[in-house]
């Protein structure tokens, strides 16, 4: 992937990961486009950086995503790069009275939604790169986050699917493995203690620069190297 110069959608840009890859992206002279739900959370993001284009847009709803892919293709036919990085996480029991309607949404987002649009977007005829972003989650699951381990396991395992699909074409498939980050996923100051979106953000644009189509970062790169041995102790140390 070149890392200058294109025409980047990245979904859920506002905040987390995505907003680090917005800014990153920014910086090596990218136009980056960025969707999610909240308005406010697009327009902070513009009046930091003004040449960001957003789209409010619920990437849970089917009219939505069928929204977003046609008024990209009307008025960003360039788009040459999406980014598949919106994502929810819910820490629930299996025996939660609402556990079905937050699976429901969560399975929406985290699943539906990147094999949607990345269905709908391979139609664009300027794109050459679909990033997903899963996570080191995919290899060894949280059981306080049993559903959302499950979906990154699936975008893992469709990732490795499309890019095989797509190995006689232009366009590349890279996936983005993050651990666990800084960030506000799942509820704010559950993940305080861990590593920054900054080093994340970093790292993995030095493995770009490399020619990777994997990246990982910290105990991700751990994980995605495991062995069946490697795993249980993993699960065992997680969830005690």
């Amino acid at each position: 992937m070149k890392l200058a110069n294109n025409k980047i959608l990245i979904t859920g840009g506002a905040t987390g990961i995505g907003l680090g890859l917005t800014e990153r992206f920014i910086s090596e002279n990218n136009t980056v486009i960025i969707c999610g739900r909240r308005e406010s959370a697009l327009k902070e993001v513009v009046q930091k950086y003004p040449s960001v284009i957003t789209k409010v847009v619920d990437l849970a709803k089917v009219d939505d995503r069928l929204e977003l892919f046609n008024w990209v293709e009307t008025n960003h036919p360039d788009l040459n790069v999406l980014v598949n990085n919106a994502g929810i996480q819910n820490w629930v029991e299996i025996s939660d009275d609402d556990l079905y309607s937050k699976a429901a949404n969560e399975i929406e987002i985290n699943i539906t939604a990147p094999v949607h649009l990345s269905n709908l977007f391979l139609k664009v005829n300027a794109l050459d790169t679909i990033m997903n972003v899963s996570s080191g989650l995919a290899f060894v699951p949280f059981s306080r986050v049993p559903v959302y381990s499950a979906t990154k396991a699936f975008l893992r395992s469709f990732t490795l699917s499309l890019r095989h699909q797509l190995k006689n074409t232009k366009v590349e498939v890279i996936e983005i493995i993050p651990p666990a980050l800084n960030t506000d996923l799942g509820g704010v100051g559950l993940h305080d203690q861990h590593p920054s979106v900054n080093d994340f953000i970093e790292s993995i644009f030095i493995q770009l620069q490399d020619g990777k189509n994997e990246l990982t970062f910290g105990t991700s790169e751990t994980r995605a190297k495991a062995n069946n041995d490697n795993i249980l102790e993993y699960f065992n140390m997680m969830n005690p």
